[in-house]
């Protein structure tokens, strides 16, 4: 038993949980993913006013290294036709691949580091990739006017890249992730090589939700509030409770940080079903009519990790790299001219 506190400006949330972890649970609302599909479906404990209790500190680090979309080598295959056997192949592939690419964290001159200085390496990949709608497995096709908008070339990566050409001549042609601004939604909830924990904390009528990466937050209102109109990294969300699923649906997103560079008309619903003690399948449905044909959702495992609380993220405090990095290429350019 813990007692588990979130502090956010005038916002004080305290609350005692439990949370254990318990054997890996199937997926919800896609084909089976490392679990018994004949195991009774798990029923999640209830908070003392009665919602879903799925407070915890999660992380997702087990979902590194997992192809977004289908891979080439698996075409024509569904996620349920993958078994235990397949993914644990996949996952010790994925594992030697990342071990081999260690040396380029950082930079090729300098290498990663001691393995244990991340987290990501070791991951029991919970399936064999991400997008579960369509069914193949694939993003949809982008709509003429995205294509018209981002460029012919297929812009449709997650936003923030650098400026035009590539440049780097700027601090503001470096990514808002770069600069330790936001990861944005959902890019605050995929697994990275480090940072990869979060914590749920619930009260009534909302449920908060903090990131260590960027020490990013999320207050989700469980009503039907309405929406204050202002356009911000993370959106703004309203929650509620279908059974033991809390879905969040958040819009107003800022353009500049829109998921995949969508348009301003981006919804997300996120839908976090418990589905075994400490397990959390997590979705979320990308629905975006100015940006792609039809909507898709993808889905991954948070699993509750005592041992993965959350650490201060000191990203700007004594951080020099932005400056650094621009003055050594001023200084290269320099040397260069003469």
């Amino acid at each position: 038993m813990n007692r588990h506190v979130l502090s956010l400006g005038a916002v004080t949330l305290s609350m005692v949980f439990a949370v254990s972890v318990g054997p890996e649970a199937g997926q919800s609302g896609a084909p089976a993913a490392r679990g018994a599909a004949t195991a009774k479906p798990y029923v999640a404990p209830k908070t003392p006013w009665g919602d879903p209790d799925i407070q915890g500190g999660y992380s997702n680090k087990d979902e590194n290294g997992i192809p977004f979309e289908r891979p080439g080598a698996l075409a024509g295959k569904q996620l349920g036709q993958i078994d235990d056997s397949e993914l644990e192949e996949l996952s010790v592939s994925r594992d030697a691949n990342r071990l081999e690419a260690a040396r380029g964290i950082g930079g090729r001159e300098t290498g990663a580091g001691p393995v244990h200085w991340y987290e990501h390496y070791g991951a029991k990949n919970s399936r064999a990739w991400l997008v579960i709608d369509p069914p193949d497995g694939t993003i949809p096709a982008q709509t003429a006017a995205a294509q018209a908008r981002l460029g012919r070339g297929g812009r449709g990566g997650p936003a923030g890249q650098f400026g035009e050409g590539g440049r780097a001549d700027s601090y503001t042609d470096r990514s808002f992730y770069d600069r330790c601004i936001t990861r944005g939604l959902p890019g605050s909830m995929m697994p990275a090589i480090y940072g990869n924990a979060y914590d749920i904390t619930q009260a009534p009528g909302l449920v908060a939700i903090r990131y260590e990466m960027i020490h990013e937050a999320r207050i989700i209102p469980l009503n039907n509030s309405p929406r204050t109109g202002m356009r911000a990294h993370m959106g703004d969300a309203r929650g509620r409770w279908e059974g033991d699923t809390l879905v969040v649906e958040t819009t107003n997103f800022d353009t500049r940080t829109a998921y995949r560079n969508a348009s301003a008309k981006l919804t997300l619903v996120e839908r976090f079903k418990p589905v075994g003690a400490g397990k959390l399948d997590w979705s979320v449905t990308v629905n975006d009519p100015e940006t792609w044909v039809r909507p898709w959702t993808f889905a991954m495992t948070l699993t509750n990790d005592p041992e993965q609380s959350l650490f201060e993220y000191a990203c700007h405090e004594g951080n020099y790299a932005m400056r650094n990095i621009l003055s050594a290429a001023r200084a290269e350019e320099a040397r260069q001219a003469k």
